[in-house]
């Protein structure tokens, strides 16, 4: 009976050896906890617009309110929305303080979910917003923008409906890329630098041919449509008779003595084919509202010293004269031009009435037929564009 003993006084000793040496395996494989001040930071929490107004330098996820579209620093419009490129953000709803709004740039891919042109509904609604934290329009802002969605849910790197067809001003982000974000006279001071480079200038023949395209009839191939009476004309009645149609200039040559030489006088962006008679009525009138109906052009209206275009065409001929004054600012061999609050402006280089021109670019936005010529001009003719086409909330921006 003596025999078997040691065997199991063996086992007794090796089990306590056995599972110290499992707990010490256990204890060397288990990760080593960091320090407090070392363990892994958790997810940035979202902001409210208050924290990003006061951050304004990373990145940073955004969640506020749609208060409105931000037009210049101290400026947001809150009805009749302008553009698909901007929105305020603001911690309440009924916020109308500016300086507790967020300005919010909204890039290509987001404008038909979130630009207010397209979506006015989204006032007062909740957005989130994952973006660089930098002014805008200098302004407390966020750029570049790499999620947005409505409500407060987790951002998505893309839009929770895929990537949105691009607005029409989409593609024109890169032209427009040095005045993107800039308000009053560093924004207009910007778009004269971009409208002024590698331009191709016309002779004032082949203005005829180009506007033989550019105002071409989309129902009819074979005619133009005339700017103020809205006819549609045969594109060969170009001349200088009674039933012809000829080349307006909208901002009156007189008006800055630059007659028909390349340049201005051949600026297609404000160039439009009239009836020759029509034309002459016009003659070089400020713009201003009253007077009486014009006979044979329905709709516009005229006295001594005015003209009122038809209401189909009052934000063309108001985008028309701002691009002109933006154009030509007297650093070539052209006057200054410049537009203001006053009719009989003669020979002066100002058209007139601007407080009528702000009005009316706002009532009529651009449609397709405006937003093509600008296309056309800038892919065929003259390579640059009319900003205040692409970008109608520029216009109070810089003379509002």
């Amino acid at each position: 009976m003596s025999g078997p003993m040691p065997h199991k006084r063996i086992v007794a000793l090796t089990m306590p050896a056995l599972l110290a040496i499992l707990g010490l395996t256990v204890t060397l494989l288990r990760a080593p906890e960091a320090p407090p001040g070392m363990r892994p930071a958790a997810a940035a929490a979202t902001m409210t617009v208050a924290e990003a107004i006061a951050t304004q330098s990373g990145t940073g996820t955004v969640s506020g309110y749609v208060v409105g579209e931000p037009t210049a620093t101290s400026t947001v419009r809150t009805s009749s929305f302008t553009g698909d490129t901007a929105l305020a953000l603001a911690d309440s709803s009924t916020q109308t303080s500016t300086a507790s709004m967020l300005y919010v740039q909204i890039t290509a891919d987001y404008r038909s979910a979130f630009g207010l042109l397209t979506n006015p509904t989204l006032m007062r609604t909740k957005i989130t917003v994952t973006g660089t934290l930098t002014a805008y329009f200098s302004h407390a802002g966020l750029k570049s923008p790499t999620s947005m969605v409505k409500g407060t849910g987790t951002p998505t790197t893309s839009p929770t409906t895929g990537t949105p067809t691009p607005t029409s001003s989409s593609s024109t982000d890169a032209y427009y890329a040095n005045a993107l974000g800039k308000s009053g006279s560093s924004l207009k001071s910007a778009l004269h630098t971009i409208i002024s480079s590698g331009v191709t200038t016309l002779s004032y023949d082949g203005v005829w041919n180009a506007l033989k395209v550019t105002d071409q009839d989309p129902s009819n191939s074979s005619n133009v449509i005339l700017l103020y009476s809205g006819i549609s004309r045969s594109k060969t009645l170009n001349g200088g008779d009674v039933g012809d149609w000829n080349r307006e200039h909208v901002w009156a040559k007189s008006h800055g003595d630059f007659g028909t030489s390349n340049g201005p006088g051949t600026d297609l962006h404000h160039l439009r084919p009239e009836d020759v008679t029509i034309n002459a009525l016009r003659d070089n009138k400020d713009f201003d509202t009253g007077g009486t109906a014009v006979s044979g052009a329905t709709g516009n209206y005229t006295d001594s010293d005015s003209w009122e275009p038809r209401a189909a065409v009052k934000g063309d001929v108001a985008r028309m004269i701002f691009y002109m004054a933006v154009r030509y600012q007297g650093d070539d061999a052209f006057a200054d031009l410049e537009v203001n609050d006053a009719v009989s402006n003669g020979t002066n280089p100002k058209m007139g009435r601007l407080s009528k021109l702000l009005t009316w670019s706002a009532a009529d936005p651009p449609d397709s037929f405006e937003k093509n010529r600008n296309n056309v001009i800038y892919t065929s003719y003259q390579h640059n564009r009319n900003p205040f086409i692409d970008h109608p909330e520029w216009v109070s921006s810089i003379f509002g």
